[in-house]
């Protein structure tokens, strides 16, 4: 698929916490003998076991976020959508007193309750010790996406899945995990003798699966991070690394997009990138008309 396909392919859309309101719109159509398609993904980051909103006197975000207001917002879109996919791309824990007192289980609650469906794992989710870990996605109805740890001689082993294929109005979504190097960055003691395996080759090894089962979007939840200052593998360097990717969902260096940067790939075609921020106050929203292919709107909606 070439750029300007890719692009007609592509409805493009961010919802976003304390940003003013905004929208563009374009439409061309391609498909006229097929009915459309419409998909809505809807993806957090590194919410860090921020529950609450912030304090109403915060010098940079009162009385922003919160994961009941989150939860009103993806409530209202899927009443109004009929396809939605709600993926995290990691660092559930840390940085709130919860976590301290709760070790995980509030936080897997909550987000069952607000009905996700897949995310990775972060470097932060290890603070607890991998048995932490374990303890607390006994509460998480959702499965955990991570195609290059290899936790074959830990406890993890068999508590995670490399990819899964999902199916929205007769779509199949094909979706799998990334994580950041742990070596240096967390404790030995807390992610043992899991083994970090190449992002570039898995994530390529990944498509090629999801590409056999006949996937129409292929979707990576990352944890790399968006960008880095050296040859660090990132998200960007992903996209240009690989090819068949159509979205990278990423996460770990809280990274504020205000719309998905577009990257060309190997084969010099578009994949998308996006991460919206830190402390669940972005919730971002991309959506996918495979058959109108069109760009809808951008849209940025401030949350009281």
């Amino acid at each position: 698929m070439e750029r300007k396909e890719f692009i007609k392919k592509t409805v493009l859309s961010g919802i976003a916490v304390g940003v003013s309101n905004s929208l563009f719109s374009n439409s061309s159509s391609l498909f006229l003998n097929k009915k459309s398609t419409k998909l809505s993904i809807l993806h957090t980051n590194d919410t860090h076991s921020n529950i609450d909103p912030f304090p109403v006197n915060h010098s940079k975000f009162p009385n922003q976020g919160g994961v009941s207001k989150r939860y009103d917002i993806i409530k209202k879109i899927r009443s109004e959508e009929d396809n939605v996919l709600l993926l995290d791309a990691g660092d559930i824990f840390q940085g709130t007193p919860y976590f301290n007192r709760y070790g995980g289980d509030l936080e897997m609650k909550v987000m069952s309750k607000m009905c996700y469906d897949a995310a990775t794992i972060g470097n932060h989710d290890f603070d607890g010790s991998m048995e932490g870990f374990s303890k607390a996605k006994v509460h998480a109805n959702f499965p955990f996406l991570c195609s290059n740890y290899d936790f074959k001689n830990t406890i993890l082993d068999g508590q995670t899945e490399k990819y899964k294929i999902f199916k929205k109005g007769g779509l199949k979504i094909g979706i799998f995990g990334l994580g950041v190097e742990l070596k240096a960055l967390v404790p030995d003691v807390l992610f043992g003798e899991t083994v970090y395996l190449n992002p570039i080759e898995i994530g390529q090894e990944m498509v090629s699966k999801l590409k056999a089962e006949k996937c129409d979007l292929i979707i990576c939840l990352s944890h790399l991070g968006y960008e880095y200052p050296n040859d660090k593998i990132s998200d960007q360097v992903l996209a240009k690394k690989t090819s068949g990717i159509d979205l990278i969902i990423g996460g770990h260096t809280h990274t504020f997009l205000e719309k998905p940067t577009q990257i060309l790939n190997l084969d010099g075609k578009i994949t998308l990138v996006n991460q919206v921020g830190w402390a669940g106050l972005n919730l971002g929203r991309i959506d996918f008309d495979v058959e109108k292919m069109y760009f809808d709107k951008k849209e940025v909606i401030e949350i009281k």
